[in-house]
């Protein structure tokens, strides 16, 4: 026979594109293949630097189609159903008839970006905590931060309403995605990430219109609004050889399809260190978030699945720290007249902090700030003598991290919400062994992890 059907479940991450085969088995869902490739995306943001931080869309496209050509085509010829993750907060803008160019491929149809503006990503810093003061309070339980997508488009109004002009929709890029393969001519958002893109009311799903309109913020840019979970619409077309007509669900945040991948109980506490951080439980059903919320609190609320909603310590500083070391590391060996490629530097920090199981050095790592603390600047304290090896100062900001995030939502409250224990997912926690030493050492349950594609795989078990 044909064999069975599959969903295709895919992530649009901020440094990497994952995708995953899952098929039904006798005992549920199984995942049967999976690929990851690099975006290197990242580009110049010239109207914005240096707080800037934005992506080329054409390199994160060619990355999917890189992904999706490198699975097999007869299971690809079996998809019947497509889940998107992606980024959230980031915005992207697109000419709604002109967003890509359908060609042919080795595997068959696919599309590249046209008409479409770089992603601004949810890293970007061009809102100033006095730009973001100066803008109309949302009625949301979400405080607004810079890198949310409707901080960004206020802040093109204000600097550059001419590039505004160019374009008729907006979406994160996985909104753009699913936009793409249906030939949506008004783009669909989920609740998820209509949240995360500031001026969402949840309770009503809505966005607060009437406010936005009074400030001259052009509306029309916001996409429509529906449940996720929904289906968004059919693959207008055959794409690498998955049918035309396959369902594509509406895209969703990346982070709630981690902890979809793997949360089963209400009992356990999901840590996700990606390029950023994040710790969450669930919240009991029926739980609403308050109406207006609380500036200074590190804990927010994000819409989940079926109503539902997860407690979450989202922390800015995670697995793009420990980049910055290793990138920091690359630049002083080249000043000092060496070439040593950072990929060859990742390995050996990891080999030797292995190699010191304890350091007294302190390192607080918040080098991006956080969004409840935005001037709270890394720093490191207990400076030593002895302890000034690579592997102490790798196994120190390795615990940082990790006490960083347990600052913002701690054992002891983990404790009186009942948690019993901790799921642990996202590629920096895969591919860190020191990571996953700290959080076993800093958390008193057990700790069971997931693996590189927990996004991909959340996205696909959605449908």
């Amino acid at each position: 026979g044909p064999g069975p059907t599959c969903v295709l479940g895919i992530d649009l991450g901020t440094t990497s594109v994952k995708a995953a085969l899952v098929t039904g088995t006798e005992r549920g869902l199984a995942l049967a293949e999976s690929c990851s490739r690099e975006t290197q995306a990242y580009s110049d943001s010239l109207g914005a630097a240096p707080q800037g931080m934005e992506q080329d869309v054409q390199k994160i496209i060619r990355a999917l189609n890189e992904c999706l050509a490198a699975l097999p085509q007869q299971q690809l010829q079996r998809v019947t159903h497509i889940g998107i993750s992606g980024q959230m907060h980031g915005v992207v803008f697109w000419k709604s008839d002109k967003g890509c160019k359908w060609s042919e491929s080795g595997t068959g149809p696919a599309f590249e970006a046209d008409r479409v503006s770089h992603l601004v990503t949810w890293q970007d810093g061009r809102c100033s905590p006095a730009f973001l003061t100066s803008l109309p309070l949302p009625q949301s339980h979400v405080s607004l931060a810079t890198g949310f997508g409707c901080a960004t488009v206020y802040w093109y109004l204000k600097n550059s309403p001419d590039f505004l002009k160019a374009y008729d929709a907006a979406g994160t890029i996985q909104d753009y995605v699913v936009a793409m393969l249906c030939d949506l001519k008004k783009p669909l958002m989920s609740v998820q990430n209509a949240a995360s893109w500031g001026y969402f009311n949840c309770r009503n799903k809505s966005w607060n219109t009437d406010i936005l309109k009074k400030s001259g913020f052009p509306v029309h840019l916001l996409p429509e609004v529906g449940d996720p979970g929904s289906i968004a619409g059919r693959t207008s077309c055959a794409w690498h050889g998955i049918p035309k007509g396959a369902k594509v669900g509406i895209a969703l945040g990346d982070f709630q399809c981690s902890v979809y991948s793997c949360l089963t109980e209400r009992t356990d506490a999901v840590l996700n260190i990606s390029t950023s951080a994040q710790l969450t439980i669930s919240m009991p059903q029926g739980f609403q978030p308050p109406e207006a919320p609380d500036p200074c609190s590190a804990v927010t609320y994000f819409p989940y699945f079926n109503g539902d909603y997860l407690a979450v310590a989202a922390s800015l500083n995670g697995g793009n720290v420990l980049a910055t070391f290793v990138g920091m590391l690359a630049q002083w060996a080249q000043e000092l007249g060496l070439q040593v490629q950072e990929s060859a530097i990742y390995p050996r920090i990891i080999q030797a902090a292995l190699a010191q199981k304890h350091s007294r050095l302190s390192v607080q790592p918040t080098i991006f700030g956080e969004r409840h603390l935005p001037e709270l600047l890394a720093s490191v304290s207990s400076i030593g003598a002895s302890e000034l090896s690579l592997g102490h100062v790798t196994r120190a900001l390795c615990r940082g991290l990790v006490e960083n995030l347990c600052s913002m939502l701690p054992v002891q409250q983990l404790q009186e919400m009942g948690v019993r224990r901790i799921l642990g997912s996202g590629s920096a926690l895969a591919r860190n062994e020191v990571l996953r030493q700290e959080v076993e050492r800093i958390f008193p349950f057990p700790v069971v992890y997931g693996k590189d594609v927990d996004a991909a795989v959340g996205a696909a078990m959605v449908m």
